[in-house]
């Protein structure tokens, strides 16, 4: 049985782990103070929200996602950090990370969901086509 939470102070360490796998996984180096800054907030469910994929209390997966406003429309949510062990891929865990945060996204009343990969992340896509819709957008971005 798989089962989708909200985190806990009690899932720092496991989520830790998972999240630095994910900043590994797109060669993204962050300091501690980075990691301690997302947790708290996540922990405070301000901006940022989070949900943890369990299964008989062992994180499988995180996802990690923030709603914005919108020029064309009701606001949107961006589904920023999607990442699952890899012995729990091919599980249905990624897919029911996705699921919860469109439910949060409808329940808040948002217009759509959207997230970006890296066009090489075939594995990741593999899904994604399954259960969205690719737009066909490119983006760019200017460091600060």
């Amino acid at each position: 049985m798989l089962d989708i939470v909200t985190l806990t102070p009690e899932d720092r360490p496991q989520w830790e782990t998972l999240f630095r796998g994910y900043c590994a996984f797109y060669k993204f180096p962050m300091p501690q103070e980075g990691y301690d800054r997302l947790w708290r907030e996540i922990i405070s469910q301000g901006r940022i929200q989070a949900r943890g994929a369990k299964r008989d209390g062992v994180l499988l997966g995180i996802v990690q996602f923030l709603s914005h406003a919108n020029t064309w429309g009701k606001d949107v949510c961006y589904l920023e950090d999607l990442f699952t062990r890899e012995d729990a891929r091919g599980q249905g865990v990624a897919r029911a990370l996705i699921a919860a945060v469109e439910e949060w996204a409808r329940a808040e009343g948002c217009g759509r969901v959207y997230w970006m990969t890296q066009e090489t992340n075939a594995t990741a896509r593999r899904l994604y086509d399954k259960v969205a819709a690719y737009k066909g957008f490119i983006r760019y971005q200017i460091e600060l």
